[in-house]
């Protein structure tokens, strides 16, 4: 049985079907279960959904029990079980291949320090990321227009749309997910199209490690 104070009032908070990630509303939610393939084979993972406000002077104090409550964390980090990351290559639904490899490389620079772990292998690391990209879109949202209809693109615009889930694999659960993931690089025109894919890149990584850290 595990207690928490929220507000200087106790509450207890079952030992089973609770997982204990702080955000940002100071609610409890209990376990949501969902069938998710890692590796290859099917395993029911329990997503992480516990809520923290700090705004307003909310204070959250949880005290762990002797039984029940697996979860410990470290300010500003992962659970304390967690020290070492698998970065798996996303899959990919588009027709730009190179955008496995590139997106990956990306991530491997910039998870593991960010979030404080160390890259390791798939079938030894506490965690995994992993993820499919499944949109890429070239656009052009400046242009220019004269009274003949002639138009002079004056900026084009790289757009990637993952989706993304990051597992605790000690504890089976769904750490931080989003399934939406959308992000943009603008390059003007007569420059190389990698300017802008570089950005929509780098924007990835950044999103994944703002989202991960925003449940702890």
């Amino acid at each position: 049985m595990c207690r928490l104070v929220v507000n200087s009032k106790w509450r207890s908070a079952p030992s089973r079907g609770w997982s204990l990630i702080r955000r940002t509303s100071g609610i409890w939610f209990p376990d949501v279960f969902g069938r998710v393939s890692v590796f290859g084979r099917a395993r029911t993972f329990r997503r992480v959904n516990f809520v923290g406000r700090v705004a307003g002077g909310l204070t959250l104090i949880v005290v762990l029990g002797s039984t029940g409550c697996n979860y410990g964390f470290r300010s500003g980090s992962f659970p304390d079980h967690i020290r070492t990351i698998a970065i798996l290559p996303f899959d990919n639904d588009t027709n730009r291949f190179e955008l496995t490899q590139e997106i990956h490389e990306e991530l491997l620079r910039t998870l593991p320090g960010a979030l404080g772990v160390t890259n390791a292998g798939a079938d030894v690391a506490d965690a995994v990321v992993q993820g499919r990209i499944v949109r890429y879109d070239l656009t052009a949202p400046l242009f220019r227009a004269d009274q003949v209809g002639t138009v002079d693109v004056l900026q084009r615009q790289v757009s990637i749309r993952v989706e993304v889930e990051l597992i605790d694999r000690v504890e089976d659960v769904i750490l931080w997910d989003n399934l939406g993931l959308s992000t943009q690089g603008q390059y003007l025109e007569g420059e190389p199209e990698e300017i802008g894919l570089h950005e929509a890149i780098e924007l990835i990584a950044q999103r994944i490690v703002d989202g991960a850290q925003s449940n702890w």
